[in-house]
C-alpha cells in the first residue's frame, strides 16, 4: 500500500457498516472481530492498515511508548536511534507557543511544506538559530 491508498481506505472506514467492518477485520486480521462497538472496529482497522503498509514498532519501542503514556508529566525526552525514523513517521515539537510537525521522508524532511535534507535543518527553520535536529526534536540530550 502507498501513501495515498492507506489514507484513501482510512477514509473509508468511518461510512461503512458494522457488518462491513466485520469483514475488513476478518480479511486484513486475519482474526474473528470482537464484539465491540463500530468506533472500536473503525480505530482497530485503522491501526492494522497503517501497520501493514508501515511496518510494526520494534516491541522494546512500544513498552517505552506506553510507560511514557501513564506517566503523569511529560518526558523529558523520547531516545529513538536515527536510523529508526522511518519515512511517514511525525515530528512534533511546541517552539515558543507554537506546535510544529515535521514528516520523515525516504531521503529527507518535509516541513511546512518544504524538503529539508537533514533534521538540523529544519531546526534551524523554526527556531531561527543553528540547532542539532535530533536534539531540538528530543529524540537525543544535548551533548549525547
Amino acid at each position: 500500500m502507498n501513501n495515498i491508498s492507506v489514507l484513501k481506505r482510512l477514509a473509508e472506514l468511518p461510512n461503512l457498516s458494522t457488518t462491513e467492518l466485520r469483514k475488513k477485520w476478518v480479511e486484513y486480521c486475519q482474526s474473528e472481530p470482537p464484539s465491540f462497538n463500530k468506533t472500536f472496529l473503525v480505530r482497530g482497522l485503522a491501526i492494522r492498515y497503517q501497520e501493514l503498509a508501515y511496518g510494526m514498532l520494534p516491541s522494546s519501542d512500544e513498552r517505552r511508548l506506553n510507560k511514557l503514556a501513564v506517566e503523569d508529566e511529560e518526558p523529558e525526552q523520547i531516545k529513538l536511534p536515527a536510523d529508526r525514523l522511518m519515512p511517514g513517521i511525525k515530528l512534533v515539537r511546541e517552539w515558543k507557543g507554537v506546535e510544529h510537525c515535521c514528516t520523515v521522508l525516504d531521503n529527507g524532511f518535509e516541513y511546512l511544506g518544504r524538503r529539508f535534507g537533514s533534521l538540523s535543518a529544519v531546526a534551524t527553520a523554526i527556531t531561527g538559530t543553528k540547532w542539532n535536529g535530533a536534539v531540538f526534536f528530543k529524540l537525543k540530550k544535548q551533548g549525547q
